[in-house]
């Protein structure tokens, strides 16, 4: 368990340079403190008759990951996973991401060291409703959404938590490598691509555990490929709803919805209908859910370049293994030139001809 004296430290470091989210700041500490405060050592869970055998089995398969992850990675295994705590809701936190009525454009937070996000996250979702109701007050367009699990990037040792047990065992393994890979590599202000680098190594390193055929890893990429598809159509429609809300002049929130609304009836719907009926699959994710400004952002801030890693690692050819080191090295080089460029852009930026 992490000392209190410990995360004062951290919270003082924090807090004092951002006096008004220093209230923030405390009650997310507070929340992770209890977090941690209610783990217990797996091998008790898995000891107590009271906690399901379906549980148990999860617990069992994330410590196989886990040793998957760090013997793959040639490093000790940490005490991360090493504890469960069973949460009385589904979620472990929520995100409030906002935008402006009239742009799609998440709002940043920032904070010393950690870099902006472009949310905050709540573990009570009471505290998560009140704030997006400040921020619509505020004539902000507002998005909630539970999340299952999470990263402390290495600073304290995270638990297996209930909330992952909503996943079966393939994108259990995604999950556990996911997030355990944010605290190998994390890059300051560039939460879309730690996302897309930390879902391309969860996925590859997923195949290998898992060891499918080919047969199974070409119907894995035929339903990936398609979902790209749609995403990336999703994509270029939202940046045209975009632009056209940015060349108008909306006095009232309610003119800038009228007018997506109809964008939306008129023109997205459409294209990204045809997107689905052009590429035969299940489902058309974007149709099934309401959308506003803040969802249409987050949306955005998740769409993530992992079709340019893969291009990228397939155009090396080299094993993960020596992708990684490439892409260790590349951002060492990064730092030291002082780009003004993205290192993401950097990154996958191919020479040209």
């Amino acid at each position: 368990m992490v000392s209190l004296n410990k995360f004062l430290i951290i919270f003082l470091i924090l807090g004092c340079t951002s006096c008004a989210k220093v209230g923030y700041l405390w009650d997310q500490g507070l929340g992770q403190m209890r977090l941690l405060s209610q783990g217990r050592a797996n091998q008790e869970v898995l000891d107590d008759p009271s906690v399901s055998i379906e549980i148990k089995e999860k617990i069992k398969l994330i410590e196989k990951y886990k040793d998957f992850f760090y013997r793959y990675w040639s490093m000790k295994p940490s005490g991360i996973y090493s504890e469960t705590t069973l949460l009385k809701g589904d979620a472990v936190t929520y995100l409030v991401i906002a935008s402006p009525f009239d742009k799609i454009e998440a709002r940043k937070h920032c904070f010393p060291f950690m870099g902006c996000f472009p949310y905050l996250g709540f573990f009570s979702k009471q505290k998560a409703q009140d704030f997006a109701r400040e921020l619509e007050e505020d004539r902000m367009e507002t998005y909630v959404r539970p999340v299952y699990a999470y990263s402390t990037l290495g600073y304290f040792e995270d638990k297996v938590l209930s909330s992952f047990f909503h996943y079966d065992d393939y994108g259990l393994s995604e999950l556990i490598f996911h997030e355990l890979f944010h605290t190998l590599f994390f890059i300051k202000d560039e939460v879309d691509f730690n996302e897309a680098l930390a879902t391309y190594f969860a996925r590859e390193m997923a195949l290998e555990y898992f060891a499918w055929n080919d047969q199974q890893i070409q119907a894995k990429e035929a339903q990936e490929r398609r979902q790209a598809l749609i995403s990336s159509a999703f994509a270029t429609n939202i940046k045209n709803l975009n632009e056209e809300l940015k060349k108008r002049s909306f006095k009232t929130p309610i003119e800038a919805k009228t007018f997506r609304e109809s964008y939306w009836k008129e023109t997205l719907k459409p294209n990204i209908e045809k997107v689905c009926t052009d590429n035969p699959g299940k489902g058309c994710f974007p149709l099934n859910k309401p959308w506003n400004n803040a969802s249409l952002a987050a949306f955005m801030t998740y769409e993530n370049k992992g079709e340019d890693i893969k291009s990228l690692h397939k155009s090396l050819g080299i094993d993960l293994k020596s992708f990684f080191l490439h892409l260790k090295k590349s951002y060492s080089n990064y730092k030291k030139n002082k780009k003004k460029q993205s290192f993401s852009d950097s990154f996958l930026e191919r020479p040209k001809k």
